[in-house]
């Protein structure tokens, strides 16, 4: 019997191994503290949870293909994945969420003091660490994108429960709270390899249309997932009154009967069981969740376009089936 063909994020994770080892060292040593036991029990309850580590491996991935061979890209994977780290710490106390990645989160295993003083320690640990190669561009990138991850959390929080918020917006959020960490992992790495400007530019797009895919897929799997395989409950997101993709398009072709169900269960947040269900049949009604899997498979394609420029390089082809990877369960 054949044995299963990995996949490639895990054959990026192989191929890198040495790299990745370096970057968890390093993460375990920068999250210890001498004075404050609860920062690495918090830290480790979510850094050690089995995340994949795609976007630290993307730091790694983008300088290597671009032949970096000195020490630095180690630091800067290990940013991303504090910086990454920092806002699911802080998502979970915004959102009240009681589960990620399977496992109770941190504010209910401890508390809500716990996790955003813990995550304010992760982003200043990733400060330092960005800091260290002494590269100004890619400090630049990275303070950028904590900034931009931010601001793009606050566009979410003012945008939600308004049925008024457009396609534009939602982009704008998505761009901001997860893109915005693809595309600096993948820039930062290309830009410490000293590559030429076409390769940075191309792994920056790549990693926005990446991170763009991720979210839509993500927003997408709220609807039809697994919670076994997601490690939230079918539904999540609907109950939190987020305006994501597929319900914005349904409330866009909505009539006066729909939108006064949506005044109801997102605007003043007056839910029922059964309304999980009804709000299904609108999305499906109106073909909301076809057309975001389709605009979220766009995008995949769009970030495998945007690899055209770059070496020729098995990682360069393992990025390639990374991007048809995170939309994979949408096919």
């Amino acid at each position: 019997m054949d044995k299963p063909v990995d996949k490639p994020h895990e054959q990026i994770a192989a191929l890198l191994a040495d790299d990745l080892g370096a970057v968890n060292d390093l993460i375990r040593a920068r999250m210890a503290s001498r004075h404050a036991p609860r920062i690495p029990e918090v830290t480790a309850h979510l850094v050690e949870a089995g995340g994949k580590r795609i976007r630290p491996m993307l730091t790694l991935a983008a300088a290597r293909l671009c032949g970096y061979d000195g020490p630095w890209h180690v630091h800067l994977a290990a940013t991303v994945e504090f910086i990454h780290t920092a806002t699911l710490l802080h998502d979970d106390v915004v959102d009240e969420s009681a589960q990620r990645r399977g496992r109770p989160t941190a504010n209910l295993l401890w508390d809500n003091k716990s996790s955003v003083l813990v995550g304010d320690y992760l982003f200043a640990r990733a400060f330092q660490l960005m800091v260290e190669p002494g590269n100004l561009r890619v400090l630049n990138i990275l303070s950028d994108a904590a900034a931009t991850i931010a601001e793009g959390e606050v566009l979410q929080l003012t945008a939600a429960q308004d049925l008024k918020t457009t396609e534009d917006t939602y982009l704008q959020v998505v761009r901001g709270k997860t893109a915005a960490l693809f595309s600096a992992a993948t820039e930062a790495g290309a830009v410490i390899a000293g590559t030429d400007e076409d390769n940075v530019q191309a792994l920056f797009t790549y990693g926005d249309a990446l991170g763009i895919a991720f979210q839509m897929a993500d927003d997408l799997l709220d609807w039809q997932g697994d919670a076994a395989q997601t490690g939230k409950n079918v539904g999540d997101d609907f109950r939190e009154r987020k305006l994501t993709l597929p319900l914005i398009r349904a409330i866009t072709e909505a009539d006066a009967e729909e939108q006064e169900f949506w005044r109801r269960t997102i605007e003043k947040g007056r839910q029922t069981e059964a309304d999980l269900d009804t709000a299904r049949a609108l999305l499906d009604k109106h073909g909301a969740l076809d057309s975001t899997r389709q605009t979220a498979l766009d995008w995949a394609d769009a970030a495998k376009a945007a690899l055209a420029p770059l070496p020729d390089h098995q990682l360069t082809d393992l990025l390639d089936e990374l991007a048809d990877y995170v939309v994979a369960r949408l096919r």
